[in-house]
């Protein structure tokens, strides 16, 4: 249940898990298209998917979707490693599966999950709670 990336980005090789879902997607695709080579293959069919299609896929994906944000290729791959920290993966396996060298490159995902993390919302604030007043210790007064 994983995936053999052959050329990813910075022409790396990395193996990514298979979700049972995508898997039954992917079947789907090659059912229809029978690749031979590549299973994206570019135009001519012996090189993998040129990067360029990517990004114009995406473009159009964003354009379709309606989004306003800006959205990249690069940005889903963020996002991957953003959610895989946000989950508790151990940030050496998110670093083996985006193929980073330097742990310090991974790390940087860390503050941006901390960040995301810190800025959402709880929803115990939604909550209209009045706490008791609460008096120094010594004080014997009334709270009525």
């Amino acid at each position: 249940m994983v995936i053999h990336v052959v050329n990813g980005k910075g022409g790396k090789q990395r193996y990514v898990m298979l979700s049972p879902t995508l898997l039954g997607i992917l079947r789907a695709y090659w059912t229809i298209e029978k690749p031979r080579h590549w299973l994206f293959p570019g135009q001519r069919g012996m090189k993998p998917l040129d990067p360029c299609a990517l990004n114009v896929a995406c473009r159009a994906a964003v354009e379709a979707a309606g989004l306003k944000k800006r959205a990249t290729v690069h940005s889903l791959r963020h996002a991957f490693a953003t959610h895989l920290l946000e989950q508790g993966t151990d940030i050496r396996i998110i670093q083996v599966l985006l193929g980073h060298g330097h742990i310090s490159t991974t790390a940087r995902y860390v503050n941006v999950a901390t960040s995301t993390i810190a800025a959402a919302r709880s929803p115990l604030e939604l909550l209209k709670l009045t706490m008791p007043e609460i008096r120094p210790q010594g004080d014997r007064r009334s709270l009525s």
